[in-house]
């Protein structure tokens, strides 16, 4: 009887994941909403950029700036990184937690 209630103290017995196997699944689903929530942003950024430099083009008769052109590189880098994380494709998480290149 001992050994049953041993079972049902780690969450074996209920078919439950013991605290220990579910603590990454947690600090994951806290990565995963902290990226969606960096994610939603980078996406309001993205359109700023792309307004500002459909603006410039336009008054520098179809010549980019080449920085914003290389911050959208740049911020397309991350968004792929972090949909990889979200996804389950990479283990890899965007910057701040890694470099960007």
């Amino acid at each position: 009887m001992a050994r049953n209630d041993d079972a049902n103290l780690d969450g074996r017995l209920n078919g439950e994941q013991p605290a220990s196997d579910r603590d990454p699944l947690l600090q994951r689903l806290l990565y995963i909403v902290l990226i969606a929530v960096m994610l939603s942003l980078a996406n309001t950024i993205l359109t700023a950029v792309t307004v500002i430099q459909f603006i410039v083009m336009a008054a520098s008769k179809g010549e980019p700036n080449e920085r914003l052109a290389d911050f959208g590189t740049d911020l397309g880098i991350w968004i792929a990184k972090a949909t990889r994380y979200q996804t389950a494709a990479s283990e890899v998480k965007p910057w701040p937690w890694t470099d960007l290149d």
